[in-house]
């Protein structure tokens, strides 16, 4: 029996798509099938945001606080392990089909260095087998030439929906340039197979991450109406902008200058004037692409079954984190709310036949997959690991002492250029950011700089639409949540050296 590891990790993908808002209408056969097939944890969350800090936690199994690589660009410091340098030593070629949007750390590297100059850098312990970057150079690019395709002089005119033959201009749910045979998912997933092809009789670790549901939100023809507009559920918000913006002054600033430029291509960045037909066409677009990743996994799990891989292969399918989709009349994913944090997991093992099938409700994050994969390949995960391994889980042994909680944190300042909400809040650099902790029943949002909290009763109000921070009645949870949330980041500050001590016989830990 061979061991082999699949990590397939979607951009921008809501856990919602798979189970809740969004079941009925996101027609995902191939998704559902594995979850059939695999455990699937219910409340599997990120643990921070946007893509390359969400990425960075991902692959070191850290926590923001720790790896420090906040935002696009911010380097990720090279002495962090990664599932990749970890799988290294159990003997496995980490191969890297996408991208993993790691900045590099420019310690011993010349200020010249081309790596220097991307966010969408390789993590530490990958080879990149496929490049597949949204902003900067891929392979798809060379093969859409070598098809013959005229691409824009502009490369985000690539994204720019082409009007139906004799329109006045192209509508939001037009479809693509280019054809689904050819889109940025079908390339991505041809290549992979054939690279995995030429690697049937070895051990691998392939990490697929597909751009898919990511903005600019255009589809190829038939996803880019494969969902009816009007089929779909209405955004979850308050009646008004104005109660949204008066919940609390972060989201005054959000919608206090145009934002979101890539949402689609044209799109004049003010999200909280957005008609609601252009809503629901957007929401039906996001579906199409959704669809259209799972049409390509199902290619990717049909391939492991008819090569008489499958039952060789622990499968993980995930996503960074997800998108607000006009909820609370946001969209991406900068936000404190269930649609942008919480994200689908699916973890198919095949030495645990008893675990498929079932579904686990204790909470999950995303710092849990690197030492996950390690553990399964037979080894100690690293101690600098914050995440614990969910093999129990896969084998319906639920650990002791698991945590009743979830933690997120995500930083909204820039290092060269204040951003809307530092100029807005009176904010340095170094005070924008919120954190998230939510547990059975409560979410509590605390944000740095002497901004208030928020609080909701996700029992009564599944949906956030009340703040209870302000209510005497509720000092109590106030007090309560930032007493755990100070007491998680005690416990969990960095502790890879601090788990060592050395003594006569040298270096002991455990």
């Amino acid at each position: 029996m061979k061991n082999k590891i699949l990590l397939i990790v979607l951009d921008q993908f809501r856990a919602d798509c798979l189970n809740g808002a969004f079941s009925e209408q996101f027609r995902m056969p191939h998704l559902r099938q594995l979850m059939r097939e695999s455990v699937t944890f219910n409340r599997h969350y990120t643990v921070t945001s946007p893509c390359g800090p969400s990425r960075a936690s991902l692959l070191t199994g850290l926590y923001a606080m720790n790896h420090r690589s906040i935002r696009n660009g911010t380097p990720l410091p090279q002495q962090h392990p990664t599932m990749a340098s970890e799988l290294r030593k159990a003997g496995y070629e980490p191969m890297l089909f996408g991208y993993t949007d790691v900045s590099a750390d420019p310690q011993n590297r010349h200020p010249n260095d081309p790596d220097l100059k991307t966010y969408e850098g390789l993590a530490p312990g990958f080879s990149e087998i496929v490049r597949m970057r949204l902003d900067s150079n891929s392979s798809w690019i060379g093969y859409l030439k070598g098809k013959g395709y005229q691409l824009p002089q502009e490369y985000w005119d690539l994204f720019k929906p082409v009007a139906a033959h004799g329109g006045h201009g192209p509508a939001i749910s037009d479809p693509a340039l280019y054809s689904a045979a050819d889109s940025d998912t079908a390339f991505l997933t041809d290549r992979t197979l054939e690279e995995l092809s030429a690697r049937e009789d070895q051990d691998w670790f392939s990490l697929l991450t597909y751009i898919r549901p990511h903005p600019p939100l255009v589809a190829p023809v038939p996803y880019n109406k494969m969902v009816a507009a009007a089929d779909l559920p209405a955004p979850v918000r308050p009646e008004s902008v104005a109660q949204h913006t008066a919940m609390h002054p972060y989201f005054a600033a959000d919608f206090s200058r145009t934002s979101n430029s890539h949402l689609y291509i044209g799109f004049d960045g003010r999200p909280q004037d957005m008609p609601d037909a252009d809503i629901a066409e957007l929401r039906a677009v996001y579906a199409g692409l959704a669809m259209e990743v799972d049409h390509h996994i199902g290619r990717v799990m049909d391939y492991l079954k008819d090569s008489g891989q499958y039952d060789d292969t622990l499968i993980i399918v995930t996503a960074d984190h997800g998108e607000m989709l006009g909820d609370h009349y946001m969209w991406g994913k900068e936000a404190p709310f269930e649609a942008a944090l919480h994200v689908p997991l699916i973890i198919r093992d095949p030495r645990a036949p008893q675990g498929h099938g079932t579904a686990v409700d204790h909470f999950t994050e995303s710092i849990d997959i690197a030492p996950t994969l390690v553990d399964w390949a037979g080894r100690k995960p690293d101690i600098s690991f914050n995440g614990k391994s969910l093999l129990p889980f896969l084998t319906g042994d639920a650990p002791e002492n698991w945590r009743s909680s979830i933690f997120c944190e995500v930083d909204f300042g820039d290092a060269l250029t204040p951003t809307r909400f530092q100029e807005e809040l009176h904010l340095s650099q170094f005070q924008s950011n919120f954190a998230v902790l939510r547990d059975e029943r409560f979410k509590y949002v605390h944000f740095n700089g002497g901004l208030p909290p928020l609080l909701f009763d996700l029992k009564a109000d599944p949906h956030e639409l009340t703040d209870l921070a302000a209510l005497p009645s509720h000092r109590d949870h106030l007090l309560h949540y930032a007493n755990l949330m100070l007491d998680h980041r005690m416990s969990f500050a960095h502790h890879a050296m601090s788990r060592m001590q050395l003594t006569d016989t040298g270096v002991q830990s455990r």
